[in-house]
């Protein structure tokens, strides 16, 4: 069979080689590559960056974070996590994401970028990254391998006449890697085999199986058009296979999860949209591949499936990397707009703004645009596109649900867990107004009663959500006791383990907030030592070192003592550690900035604003962890009176919680007065406002 030149990103060889006869690559190249990779892009694929300075700052793809601690410096070419401690230059960064050696980072790297490297032998990488690039390397020859069989092989009849009736011509086969997998049992096994690619590699990517009826081996995909699926670099790391006739079988079969493919946390069409995505901030979710594929081939790019799961976390944490909305499109059925509404709760957990379009009946995305167009496709978008609160009781006044009352309440109760899904509370606080105007004509009264039931709901997912961790937690404790029982090593295994997560992780950091309020008293003195403790108390820290410090404080001011920097940095441990903590910063503006712009960057402009905005996120903090420790009090309440005591208490801490945030820390706090007549009390400062004291 000739060689096949396939002229994409995915398939960019001439004849298959065997990945291992690589060269030690040269220091000149390995710069030439480092110079040629942008940094930037390459760590765009897996972290949702923003400019920030000079550099770039995103969430942390080493460890789990909620604020972004992640930095990319592209002058020199380097990431730091001020998190985890994590840091390195581009081929670290692909090596650790990719699960690859060096030399195939950086081979990775020189083919995104086209830079030459020649290949010669050399010795092999390590057994576990070699089982990976061998897998890598199955899954290539097998695209090619279809790709070829689509083409030249005669029983691809079937396959190409349902490409063509789709309007796909051969260019549009090369770019999304098409191809077809012969009928027979063990056709794919043999060419591998013929090719040198071992056993190994081939069942590991799920390629081959080994028979029933005794030795050997079958192919899994067989007599089906198959789709490549890519990661975000472009590599495949899986396929589909779509039956051609009317076979009692799945129409969709799809690859087993391997260690290259993680089917919850891939979305098809990734790797041709995510620049689009990024260009437009919006990605636009379809059910099928060939939607995705003629939507791109019509001009609209910025288009992804699920690749044919339901839609996970993990792969709406991927488009929110790219993208800050999301548009679904899914089918009319019952199962199509069952999907639909679990993808919206999992798009607001990521932070995404979700929209849903609902297309003419009939149609779908593909036949859609084939039939009127890019042009019309977009208009409909920005016309008929709806917000998830608007779809939700669309589908409920077609269903007839808005003409009954019990079904209005769980309408409403519906709308509200979604919108419980969303973790910044000014949204949440936004889509209850709006769901209150659009219900008004079903019920009467305020959105008090809304906020008071979604603060229901949002206490019920808590207690959920503990549940489901303390679970889970349970069974892995079980199975690893399990583990011990039947493996004496088990427990010198275990004790590596964590010597590994010591080593791994760097202790939990000093929450910002606290190290802020303690730099504010020792920076400005008792004016705001007496200001801040009029509005706090030493039970509102997490951390025990800050707690001591802010006592510390407090008694020296009680004891009209110096309270100053200069005085903290001459006292004993660990009172000098804490000082440079508190002090020192990650991020400052560089003074060319300044020059630029032509302003100088005052700290605190208002430090009393500043204090007003701490002492709020301190206290937010605290009411926090207290509706965490009811839930876990809740699970081991014993009485039904001592649940309802509980729920009650959360129901006022997350009354609390609401009112706090929404109120902007200007107007919730005092502003502090000129004179110094306060008040001093020994739990908690009180502090007069200046009418008061008149």
């Amino acid at each position: 069979m000739d060689n096949v030149l396939i002229t994409n990103n995915h398939y960019p060889i001439t004849e298959f080689q065997n990945p291992y006869n690589k060269n030690m690559i040269t220091d000149d190249k390995k710069e030439e590559v480092r110079d040629a990779a942008d940094i930037v892009e390459v760590v765009g694929d897996y972290v949702k960056l923003k400019r920030s300075g000079s550099g770039f700052t995103g969430l942390c793809p080493y460890h789990d974070e909620k604020t972004p601690s992640f930095n990319v410096t592209p002058r020199l070419g380097i990431f730091k996590c001020f998190g985890c401690g994590e840091s390195g230059d581009v081929f670290k960064f692909v090596m650790d994401q990719d699960g690859i050696g060096f030399t195939e980072a950086v081979r990775q790297l020189a083919d995104r970028y086209g830079v030459f490297i020649p290949e010669e032998e050399s010795s092999e990488p390590s057994e576990s990254l070699q089982q990976k690039e061998g897998i890598y390397h199955a899954l290539k020859f097998a695209g090619i391998y279809f790709y070829r069989n689509l083409i030249e092989n005669p029983d691809a009849a079937k396959a190409l006449s349902y490409l063509e009736k789709r309007g796909y011509h051969r260019e549009v086969f090369k770019k999304y890697g098409l191809g077809y997998a012969p009928s027979g049992g063990s056709d794919l096994f043999k060419a591998a085999e013929n090719a040198g690619i071992s056993e190994e590699y081939l069942i590991e990517a799920d390629l081959i199986k080994p028979s029933r009826h005794g030795e050997g081996y079958y192919d899994t995909f067989r007599g089906r058009l198959m789709f490549p699926i890519f990661g975000t670099t472009g590599k495949v790391i899986a396929f589909a296979g779509r039956v051609l006739g009317n076979e009692k079988t799945a129409k969709y079969i799809n690859s087993a999860q391997t260690k290259v493919y993680n089917k919850s946390e891939v979305v098809y069409g990734v790797n041709f949209a995510k620049n689009e995505i990024r260009k437009n901030k919006e990605v636009i979710l379809v059910e099928g591949y060939t939607d995705v594929i003629t939507l791109h081939e019509h001009g609209i790019k910025n288009v992804v499936a699920s690749s044919g799961t339901a839609l996970t976390p993990g792969q709406m944490k991927i488009l929110n990397r790219y993208g800050e909305k999301i548009v679904m499109i899914y089918d009319a059925d019952n199962a199509g707009q069952a999907a639909m509404k679990r993808g919206i709760d999992i798009a607001l957990a990521q932070g995404m703004e979700v929209q849903l379009l609902e297309l003419p009946d009939g149609e779908d995305p593909d036949s859609f645009v084939k039939q009127f167009g890019k042009e019309s496709f977009d208009e409909l978008k920005n016309k008929e596109a709806q917000d998830f609160v608007d779809f939700l009781l669309l589908k409920a006044d077609e269903e007839g649900r808005l003409k009954n009352p019990v079904q209005v309440s769980k309408v409403i109760t519906e709308i509200l867990q979604a919108i419980a899904s969303i973790k910044e509370s000014i949204q949440r606080q936004i889509y209850v107004q709006h769901l209150h105007q659009k219900t008004q004509q079903y019920r009467k009264g305020s959105d008090r009663e809304l906020f008071v039931e979604l603060e229901r709901v949002i206490a019920l997912k808590q207690q959920e959500s503990f549940r489901d961790q303390r679970r889970e937690e349970f069974r892995d404790s079980r199975l690893e006791q399990e583990k011990k029982a039947g493996d004496p090593g088990a427990q010198g295994a275990e004790v590596k383990h964590q010597n590994e997560q010591r080593r791994d992780f760097s202790p939990a950091k000093k929450p910002q907030f606290e190290k802020e309020l303690i730099r504010l008293m020792i920076t400005y003195g008792r004016d705001m030592v007496e200001y801040i403790c009029s509005f706090t108390n030493d039970k509102l820290f997490e951390d025990d070192e800050l707690k001591v410090f802010y006592l510390d404080i407090l008694g020296r001011y009680k004891d009209e003592k110096d309270i100053n920097i200069q005085v903290y940095s001459g006292k004993d441990e660990p009172f000098p550690r804490l000082v440079g903590d508190v002090l020192l910063e990650q991020y400052s503006p560089s003074d060319r900035h300044q020059e630029k712009v032509g302003l100088k960057y005052e700290k605190d402009k208002n430090p009393y604003r500043t204090a007003k905005s701490t002492i709020k996120t301190l206290e937010l903090a605290f009411l926090k962890r207290k509706l965490a420790e009811l839930s876990e009090r809740f699970k081991s309440a014993e009485s039904q009176e001592e649940k309802k005591k509980i729920i009650a208490t959360q129901g006022k801490i997350q009354a609390k919680v609401t009112k706090l945030s929404s109120t902007y820390s200007d107007d919730y706090y005092a502003d502090p007065s000129d004179e110094s007549a306060n008040v001093v009390n020994e739990k908690k400062f009180e502090y007069k406002m200046k009418r008061d004291r008149e």
